[in-house]
This record gives structure tokens, sequence and C-alpha cells, in this order.
């Protein structure tokens, strides 16, 4: 049965439907009977059966066009920003007009940014068919490309007009993708979900062999804490900032490697595992607790070494952080499981030393 949850306040506020079969005419046909030209935006990661699913369940409702991207961070390039607006225009799409993205997490980054800009801002729907993207980048209408500079430096807050969650497209996805983004169902765990922290330390090996109902159950109660959050505050003025648990770390990780050698989910595993101990060194968080999250990734087979890292060499990416405020680096760190805290007063020794586990 699907399930659905809200998001954005007021005018802003869009529906996220979750559901085995969700791509289909009863629940996109409503979101498309406005506009006579739609973009869909994917990449050539996505399967063509799902990218077809879409288009033929978006006909006769719109005239569809297609742009395909080649996989990968680099995707979210200025090149391909320009290259989406470029055609936008010479197809005289207007402010009537719509974009889908249909992809992972880097498709809809650049579909949504693109959305924000054109025309001063034109609406946009998320399918997002990577487990990433379902439990985290596809909520919340954050929106962004990258810049030699680093990731995620250009773009804004924009949300979706809706977002449409099949869950049974996560079968085409390959293995590592797929465990890459349960980092970001650990993360919500973590930062404010008990609730979830449970059921992920009872159910990981029904979660690793991709059991139906309880990926369904995990992606509503992700989405459900970060609809919650991201309502009550749309452009990280406050409570947002805690969703990046491990963030910080992580860009600087898939910076470091110039986002080839590992995937965002898994270095985001890694940055939560850096956070928690600066949070155990800043008595924050026990011993023990800091144990239990460094078992509950591992339950989950992430890899968790930092010895090829050195701070130094990380320290660039870290300080260029989008939290940086006034001069000072502000981490999220874990006040206890499931209670998340934002700190600019943290002891900077202690940034090198959560290296060193």
């Amino acid at each position: 049965m699907a399930k659905e949850l809200f998001a954005g306040q007021k005018n802003n506020r869009y529906r996220i439907l979750i559901s085995k079969e969700a791509i289909s005419k009863k629940n996109l046909t409503p979101l498309l009977k406005e506009h006579k030209k739609t973009l869909i935006i994917s990449d050539d990661g996505v399967p063509t059966t799902i990218l077809n699913k879409v288009i033929s369940v978006s006909k006769p409702s719109t005239k569809v066009f297609k742009i395909i991207l080649q996989h990968g961070e680099k995707a979210k390039s200025v090149q391909n920003f320009q290259k989406i607006l470029n055609f936008l225009a010479e197809k005289n799409f207007d402010r009537t007009d719509l974009i889908i993205a249909v992809g992972g997490g880097v498709i809809g980054d650049i579909s949504g940014y693109v959305a924000s800009s054109y025309l001063r801002g034109i609406q946009f729907i998320q399918i997002p068919t990577t487990l990433l993207s379902q439990v985290d980048s596809s909520v919340g209408g954050k929106t962004a490309i990258n810049i030699a500079a680093g990731k995620n430096l250009v773009g804004a807050f924009y949300n979706p007009k809706g977002v449409i969650i099949e869950t049974s497209v996560l079968k085409t996805l390959p293995q590592r993708e797929f465990k890459a983004g349960l980092a970001e169902v650990i993360k919500y765990a973590l930062i404010k979900n008990k609730p979830l922290f449970s059921l992920l330390k009872l159910n990981a090996k029904k979660i690793l062999s991709m059991d139906p109902h309880i990926i369904e159950e995990i992606i509503y109660a992700s989405i459900k804490t970060k609809a919650k959050i991201v309502t009550k505050d749309e452009k990280e003025n406050g409570i947002r900032a805690i969703l990046n648990f491990g963030h910080t770390f992580g860009h600087a990780i898939e910076a470091h490697g110039n986002y080839k050698s590992i995937l965002h989910g898994e270095a985001v595993a890694k940055g939560m595992k850096v956070a928690s101990k600066i949070s155990y060194l800043e008595n924050l968080i026990s011993q023990k607790e800091y144990t239990e999250v460094i078992s509950l990734l591992e339950m989950f087979e992430f890899d968790l070494s930092l010895k090829q890292y050195k701070y130094e060499e990380l320290k660039p990416y870290i300080f260029r952080d989008k939290k940086v405020r006034k001069g000072k680096l502000n981490i999220v760190l874990l006040n206890k499981i499931s209670n998340a805290v934002v700190s600019n007063s943290f002891n900077t020794a202690n940034l090198q030393k959560g290296l060193k586990t």
C-alpha cells in the first residue's frame, strides 16, 4: 500500500509518494496536467526500462523531450548546466512547462538547479532511482552543481512540485550503490530517530538482502525525519544543519579522491565515524555510545578505514565547507545517539584526532 508524506511550507508544500509501483498514470497525471511540455533529465546509468516507463506514463498528458547525461558526479558541471538551459530556450520552454528528474542525487541536483534558474524558476518533479536519492536528496529542495573549488558550491533552495518514489527500481541497483545509500539511512537514525536506530540494528540482514517490506519501512522512516526537519527550516538557518552529520568530512574525502575512488555514501560513512569520534573526544557521547555507532556502521559492511587520509590533505576541503560561518567551521556532532547538535566551539585539535581512528 502506498505511503505518503508532505514537506515544505504553505505554497511550497509538496507531496512525497512511496510505493512499489509509484510511477503510474494515477500518480503522475495530476502533476503533469497543467504542463504542455516536459523535459526529462536522466543519465546513462538509469536503466532504459525505468526511463521508458516514465515517458510512456507522461504521454499524452504532455509533450516529452529528454536529455541523457553521462552518469557520475561530473554530470553536475557548469557545462551541463548551460547545455540544458540552452536546450530549454531552443525548445521554447516557458514558465508553464516542467522538468522531471529521473535518476540519483546527481540528476536531482542539476535538474533542480536548472529549474530554479531557467526563467527565474519553472516547476520540477523528482523521480529518484537510487536508495541514496530516495531517502535523502530528492526531499528538501537543495539543488546544486559543482565547480572546480568544490562540490555543491553553486546552487539554490528550490522545492520540487512532487516526489515519486518507486521502491521496485532499487532491484536494478548494483549492490555497492545500494549499500552506499544505507549510509544516509543510518545518518537519520543517529541524528534524530531512535526507533529507526533500533530497526536498523534488528534487521541488518533483511535490509542487506533487500527485503521489500523493510526497505519501504526504512525509506518512509528516513523521509519522515527529513521532512519534519526541512519543513521547520527550509533554508538551513537552524536545525536543518544537523542533516549534514558526517558530510563535512565525507565531502572532503570525496574531493580528495576527485570524486572517483569512493561513492558519496561510503565517504559519508567514514565521515560519520570521524564526527562520532570527535563527539566522544568532546565528552558529548560515552565510549559505549561511540562503540554502538561504529558497530552499526560495521553491521552494514562499511569500510571505515581512514589510514589513507592525512588531515593536512583534507583540511583545505574541510574549511571550504558550506558550514563555515564568519570564518568558523560548524560541525555536526552527537550529544547522544539520535540527538545531533551543531557546534563551532570544539577543540580544533580533535579534528585531527578524529581522523586517527
